[in-house]
């Protein structure tokens, strides 16, 4: 497993998702500190504007973010731990929260770890979002839902070992054909074409 870097936000989170190796770097993104502190767990670093937080906090490594900027803190955090060496993210309190506006935000912060050459994911207790680039895939879904969404709108794709299979197959904006499809222990996804989310549900 590859160093990893964790970011926590200010949208819902549960804290028994966070697992952390002595390697991985856990940023706390604004009021995603506030989380942390319930839960009884020191970041490594915090970033934000302290917007939502309220304050800056004490005891820990901080880069304070102008109120005026064009990052939302999650992303700065992102482009933080790239700047450390890190490629692989998992980020929490993303999803959900009182602003449906961050959460696409959060969405969109993917593309951008993929054009970096990184890969991250969205955390939450009952689903996760991450983006799918060209390439095949395996997967373990037994027992859950999985959707697919292009993100571009020009994307080809595969599906085996699930209910429903699709073979080089187009999932344009104005359809919900890639919407709830039941998975198994080996489900292949292949991207021939595009970028595609993954939305995995229990």
């Amino acid at each position: 497993m590859k160093n990893i870097c964790h970011v926590v936000g200010a949208g819902d989170f549960s804290p028994s998702l966070l697992s952390l190796k002595s390697e991985d770097l856990l940023i706390a993104a604004d009021a995603g500190y506030d989380h942390l502190k319930k839960a009884g767990i020191a970041p490594h670093l915090y970033i934000g504007d302290g917007d939502s937080l309220g304050y800056t906090p004490d005891g820990v490594e901080t880069v304070v973010l102008p109120a005026v900027k064009d990052d939302t803190d999650i992303h700065a955090a992102l482009k933080e731990g790239l700047a450390r060496g890190f490629r692989h993210f998992r980020i929490y309190g993303a999803l959900g929260g009182k602003r449906f506006s961050h959460s696409l935000a959060n969405m969109q912060v993917l593309a951008f770890l993929a054009d970096q050459g990184a890969v991250g994911i969205l955390l939450d207790e009952n689903y996760s979002v991450q983006l799918l680039t060209e390439g095949k895939y395996l997967f373990d879904f037994a027992g859950g839902y999985f959707s697919l969404f292009d993100f571009k709108g020009d994307g080809v794709i595969s599906v085996s070992g699930a209910k429903y299979p699709l073979t080089c197959a187009a999932l344009p904006f104005h359809l919900t054909l890639g919407t709830s499809n039941e998975g198994t222990e080996k489900t292949c996804i292949e991207v021939h074409q595009g970028l595609f989310y993954l939305v995995r549900e229990p």
